[in-house]
């Protein structure tokens, strides 16, 4: 026997003694329906999601639930909660209800607040501006960012809430899992790396997350870029350019042109040697990973292969030999140059 119900049949023989033997009988009688009724499957068909708003009272939610179907009989839940003593304890949110669900089950789901999940999954490589326009979308959440968050703040993961939750705290969640990672990561990482922060460590990453198409490919392209910063060389980093040009938006609906190659901007990987002044996008925890411990090689440049994947260098000439090969690939597929 469940706590609820216990706690309705303590209430009925306090009335039973109160009552006496002439009473006892119909009240024995009523109780017993009513436990029956309370507990018995009800005719809900289909799972269903209900909404109950804050300040809502005990016959309000016994009518939306009927209304709902979740329940068959109002005058049921009410009496039934009433009786278990949850009258006072049922709580506004979002539930969602299985097909068949008591009203015993229903209150015990509002009482112990066991309202309905929502998540939203953060890709990695989107900038800033963009994670906080998918905030923007979701209709369950409510307030407003105030302003865009700095660039590779947040953490790309899946983070889970219930409807009215605020932006502001979604974000603010998304901030400190960045700071856990980077506080986690950091103390691992590999020995004589040509940076000496963590935050330089998250500018690297966030050009390897977008130029890496296959997550195993994160460690090398991350050496790639180690090697031609120990040696003064410039990263040459494509999405960097992107960025520049797009004044922070991350991504363009166009190839870039040589004219972009040569744009001046600090973020301008071609023009400038060094690592960029903050990062372009918000990386993921592999891609901060790769960067820390790099794969081992003396590779420089790397180039799409056609396959979805990169081929690796270690010198001009391969390089070209390369470069060469994913042109005459795009030629054969979309009729279109590639630039270098």
């Amino acid at each position: 026997m469940t706590g609820g119900v216990k706690s309705l049949f303590r209430r009925v023989l306090r009335l039973v003694v109160l009552l006496g033997a002439a009473g006892s009988a119909a009240v024995l009688g009523g109780a017993y329906w009513l436990n029956q009724a309370y507990r018995q499957p009800g005719p809900l068909e289909a799972e269903a999601t209900v909404v109950i708003e804050r300040g809502a009272g005990g016959a309000e939610i016994a009518g939306q639930l009927a209304d709902a179907g979740v329940i068959g009989n109002p005058y049921v839940f009410l009496l039934g909660t009433r009786f278990a003593g949850l009258g006072g304890a049922l709580q506004a949110g979002e539930y969602r209800f299985p097909p068949g669900i008591s009203a015993q089950a229903a209150a015990e789901m509002l009482a112990t607040g066991a309202t309905r999940v929502h998540r939203i999954t953060l890709p990695e490589g989107l900038t800033s501006k963009q994670v906080v326009g998918l905030l923007q979308d979701i209709e369950t959440l409510v307030g407003e960012v105030d302003g865009v968050p700095p660039e590779g703040s947040l953490l790309p993961e899946t983070y889970h809430f219930a409807r009215g939750d605020r932006r502001e705290h979604i974000v603010a969640r998304m901030t400190q899992a960045m700071e856990r990672t980077l506080a986690e990561l950091w103390p691992a990482r590999a020995a004589d790396l040509p940076f000496d922060t963590a935050e330089e460590a998250l500018i690297l990453a966030s050009i390897v997350e977008k130029e890496a198409a296959l997550p195993e490919e994160r460690p090398r392209i991350a050496a790639v870029f180690i090697n031609r910063l120990r040696i003064g060389m410039p990263l040459q980093a494509d999405p960097t350019v992107a960025y520049a040009v797009s004044d922070g938006e991350g991504s363009l609906a166009r190839p870039l042109t040589r004219a972009d190659l040569r744009a001046p901007s600090p973020y301008n990987t071609y023009a400038v040697t060094g690592l960029p002044p903050g990062p372009i996008a918000n990386p993921g925890r592999d891609s901060i990973r790769a960067v820390l411990n790099p794969a081992v090689t003396d590779e420089l440049y790397f180039v799409a292969d056609g396959t979805g994947g990169h081929a690796f260098a270690r010198t001009l000439a391969e390089h070209n030999r390369n470069v060469a090969k994913w042109r005459a690939h795009q030629r054969r597929n979309t009729g279109q140059s590639a630039s270098d």
